[in-house]
């Protein structure tokens, strides 16, 4: 087992932005397409329609509560974004309603201007949505950097859940964060202990109820049985069933009736103020939107259209403004849920939303009953998730923990536009700083030659150092320059080649290289020339592999290997050291397990594009996974890496890669593991095969666009798809998989072709990857 690593399609995304739902049902992933546009809604879509209705009741009145609205906003906002973004948006398994990131600048802009206009100011946001959808800008909108996205949304997600624990604990949030936090210590000295108890009773229902599957025995399967109901509308209902119960003299829903709902008002104010505020709405909710519905496609497989999803935002929130309504985005929450329950088209956001609707108009009188203590319960924890460590953790690996944490307090101590704008301030400046960072260290040799390293970007900022520390060097020595490649301005260039030129002028002699390893020796005369190594052959990093060319096959093997060692350590080790260090410093903590075969021509860091701390790779003869009750092939040693992998370093998806001319699917179709006799370690091992075969009979897997080359390829490919399901064995597999925590994937390469294919779960065909130049020659 090696640990090598590749990241996870940019994830994580997200991952999402918006926080998890606590609680909806969990429903392993199984083959769907990844979002379709359908003229007629497909059989999966009413079911899973009526558990994000599910969700989005609670959650709609919970966000129209923080923000100070008339509940009735979050009813008009949900079945809007549901029905208008459902069937205009580009992400057809995307589902829009109110959005918690907007809690903070909906609840300011009622403050300031009145709710009445907050509706026009919604619409004016949508209207310029459309307007940049229409102008194809929508993946610009991604340029924002996820430590700004993720310390906004944390610093929301703060000021959202310490207002509503003052609601919790029976009394009233203040005007702003910093004022809820400094009355905090107050209330919690004087809590409301009904108001006290529907809150903690909603909270421990939102955390425990989706965990009742992992129960022991009997009550586990109860468990996962019961999941099935939205944690979210659970907690309100047993806050609601105490309150009635118990009598209590409680705050509830006071919802409006429909002839009284306010529609939109023109704002009165500084225009500078609402331009402000509009391009903040529009801002917050289009890229929100826009990360949701990139992670929404990660997660069902598709293919969606983001300009035409803004287009669909903007017309949602220019009718949910008109209606009085509050701002609508797509939303994590309610999205993954409706991924999940196994939707297949924009039909089930449709129908999620006429439901929503319908609940409106009928089922008023039963919303009157809920409790607000048990809707700030529900929006605390939303906002406590908001705060994700995943996500703090990977800004800290990334080096950009500086602006998540400028956001976060900007947003939490000022407001969201000033607490954005700090952190893509600070963000630009650690891109500045990053950018004139250069280290110059000289190294003295024993033998009297010194060796210059020169790493990160050479520009004008670093000349004078760069000409002092050169300076230093004695006259007529000789010395090596190593460059990591980084951008080399003109001014640093003249420095160095005119210290070069004095140098040489001297006596001396003065060898560069680049990470390239395109290396330049010297002539007697201190000339510089090209191509000339002093190792053992001439050619480049890379080339030693390419078929071993400009190597003497009759050479020592381990002389070779010894060879390629020196490389390292000579030309990559002092580049890659600091990354090393780092990681040993803080742990391996890789996004994926790629499982595939021990072939030495399948080089996983090459067709990855990985690197150190990327990728926790388990390599075995014919990429197998034993299952448990195959007899007389079981094997624990990829059960224990597969366990390790998913259940302490949390990998988020799990890779099984096969290759073309896989000798170990040769020796299956050769029955070599049923020959007469005592079985080899070999024999016993490919028994672990006989279900791919199997599967072959039955169903052999096939390519998309292409036909199998032969029997030994079709069983390499079917391999893959038997292993997926034997992986589905392994206890912390099947739990993280339910969970909606862990994806699995297959993966095919052909040597011959340097191509490689993936598993498509919605056709069960293997699809080729497209690089990056075939995708713009389709484009």
């Amino acid at each position: 087992m090696t640990h090598d690593s590749t990241p996870p399609p940019a994830d994580t995304a997200h991952d999402s932005h918006s926080p998890p739902d606590p609680g909806h049902p969990q429903a392993p992933p199984r083959a769907r397409p990844g979002g379709l546009r359908s003229k007629l809604p497909m059989a999966q879509d009413l079911p899973a329609s009526l558990v994000v209705f599910l969700i989005a009741v609670p959650f709609s009145l919970g966000i129209a509560l923080a923000t100070g609205a008339p509940l009735t906003a979050g009813l008009v906002a949900a079945a809007v974004g549901g029905i208008t973004a459902g069937v205009l948006g580009g992400t057809p398994l995307q589902v829009s309603g109110p959005s918690a990131a907007l809690t903070v600048i909906t609840a300011g802009l009622i403050s300031q201007y009145g709710w009445r206009a907050t509706c026009a100011i919604t619409m004016a946001a949508g209207l310029l949505q459309l307007l940049l959808g229409t102008l194809r800008v929508a993946r610009s909108a991604l340029a924002v950097s996820p430590a700004v996205v993720h310390g906004m949304l944390a610093g929301v997600g703060i000021t959202i859940a310490v207002a509503q624990l003052h609601v919790v604990l029976g009394g009233s949030p203040q005007s702003s964060a910093l004022a809820n936090l400094i009355a905090l210590p107050s209330q919690l000295a004087r809590p409301h202990p009904p108001a006290l108890a529907v809150g903690l009773l909603a909270i421990t229902l939102l955390y425990g109820w989706p965990r009742l599957h992992l129960l022991p025995g009997r009550a586990g399967q109860i468990g996962a049985w019961v999941n099935r109901a939205p944690a979210a509308l659970v907690a309100v209902a047993g806050g609601t069933a105490l309150a009635v119960t118990c009598n209590f003299q409680l705050a509830r829903v006071e919802l409006p009736s429909w002839h009284e709902h306010d529609f939109a008002a023109v704002p009165h104010g500084s225009p500078l103020g609402i331009l402000g505020a509009v391009l903040t709405v529009t801002a917050v909710a289009g890229v929100e939107s826009l990360l949701c519905a990139v992670a929404v496609d990660r997660l069902s497989g598709g293919a969606g259209d983001l300009d035409r999803e803004l287009r669909g935002q903007g017309v949602a929130n220019m009718l949910t403004g008109l209606l009085g309504g509050l701002p609508v985005a797509g939303g994590a929450v309610r999205s993954s849920a409706n991924v999940r329950a196994g939707a297949r088209s924009q039909w089930s956001a449709v129908l999620h939303g006429v439901w929503v609707l319908l609940a409106a108009l009928a089922l008023t009188g039963g919303l009157r009953r809920i409790p607000l203590a048990a809707l700030a319960a529900l929006v605390m924890v939303v906002g406590i998730q908001m705060v994700s460590f995943a996500h703090i953790r990977k800004v800290h690996r990334h080096r950009e923990f500086p602006v998540y944490l400028a956001t976060v307090l900007g947003v939490v101590l000022l407001d969201v536009p000033l607490g954005v704008a700090l952190g893509g301030a600070t963000a630009i400046l650690l891109a500045l700083h990053r950018l004139t960072r250069a280290h110059v260290d000289v190294i003295a040799r024993p033998d009297g030659s010194y060796e210059v390293e020169l790493h990160g970007p050479l520009t004008f900022v670093t000349v004078p150092r760069l000409t002092r520390t050169l300076g230093a060097i004695p006259v007529g020595s000789r010395v090596t320059v190593r460059h990591d490649g980084s951008f080399l301005d003109h001014a640093a260039y003249e420095a160095l080649h005119a210290w070069r030129a004095g140098h040489i002028a001297h006596g001396g002699q003065v060898a560069m290289l680049t990470k390239r390893q395109e290396d330049e020796t010297l002539d007697p005369d201190g000339t510089v020339r090209s191509g000339s190594s002093p190792g053992p052959h001439r050619c480049r990093a890379w080339t030693p592999w390419m078929g071993h060319h400009c190597i003497d096959q009759q050479e020592d093997p381990h002389g070779r290997l010894l060879d390629g060692v020196r490389g390292f350590q000579t030309h990559t080790a002092p580049l890659i050291r600091p990354e090393l260090a780092r990681l040993a410093r803080e742990g391996q903590t890789p996004s994926q397990l790629f499982l595939t075969c021990a072939d030495s021509r399948m080089v996983t860091s090459m067709i990855t594009s990985s690197g150190p701390g990327d990728l926790f790779t388990v390599r075995n003869v014919g990429n197998l996974v034993p299952a448990p009750y195959e007899p007389g092939a079981a094997d624990d040693s990829v059960a224990a890496a597969v366990q390790y992998a998913v259940e302490v370093l949390e990998v988020r998806s799990i890779t099984v890669c096969g290759h073309s001319g896989c000798g170990a699917m040769k020796a299956l179709l050769d029955g070599v593991h049923e020959r007469p006799g005592k079985p080899t370690p070999l024999a016993r091992w490919l028994r672990n095969g006989r279900g791919a075969l199997a599967r072959l009979a039955r169903v052999p897997a096939e390519f998309e666009g292409r036909p199998v080359a032969d029997e030994v390829e079709q069983l390499c490919i079917t391999n893959v798809v038997q292993q997926l399901d034997q992986l589905m064995a392994n206890p912390a597999v099947e739990r993280g998989v339910l969970a909606g925590t862990l994806r699995l994937v297959g993966m095919y390469f052909d040597f011959a072709t340097a191509q490689a294919y993936v598993l498509d779960p919605a056709t069960g065909r293997f699809a080729a990857v497209a690089g990056a130049r075939e995708i713009a020659s389709a484009a």
